[in-house]
């Protein structure tokens, strides 16, 4: 990978940290900075700084390998808490707020079942305020829906 230059410029501020520690010697210095200057390559600034100490330098990733063994968590599955589950409750609220359009009386359930949902899960920390949510808003939806047809109907039937 091509190196640009304020990777060289890291190269040689780690060349002049060593230098000014004494890990290197003038014409040693002198020599590696010339050669950094001169470096195209991540490849060629690591080499000249390998066997000095160094800060925050951007170095590109090994390729990943591939290892002996599968890998092993550091704690046992056995040991880790369950995950959380999804809420039952939430789950139904959903199924029943999208089958408002086809049944129109699961409106009701979807908004009750909704709202235990979200209170149980504040409660027990489990996952599906989304779903719970979403099968809130299609039953009130589908409740104001009917509320404004209602409404319409008495208005067109009036005197």
């Amino acid at each position: 990978m091509r190196a640009s230059h304020a990777d060289r410029e890291r190269t040689i501020d780690v060349l002049k940290a060593g230098f000014v520690e004494g890990r290197l010697g003038k014409t040693e210095y002198e020599q590696r900075l010339v050669r950094a200057q001169q470096a195209q390559t991540y490849g060629e600034l690591h080499t000249l700084i390998a066997d000095l100490p160094q800060g925050p330098m951007a170095v590109p990733a090994p390729a990943p390998q591939q290892y002996a063994q599968p890998y092993q968590q550091a704690v046992p599955r056995t040991f880790l808490p369950p995950p959380p589950q999804t809420n039952n409750s939430a789950t139904a609220a959903l199924i029943c707020g999208v089958l408002t359009p086809f049944y129109g009386v699961t409106a009701i359930p979807a908004v009750i079942l909704g709202h235990k949902a979200r209170a149980e899960i504040r409660r027990t920390g489990e996952k599906g305020d989304g779903l719970a949510m979403a099968g809130l808003v299609l039953g009130w939806l589908a409740i104001g829906f009917f509320a404004l047809l209602v409404l319409v109907l008495v208005v067109a039937a009036g005197p």
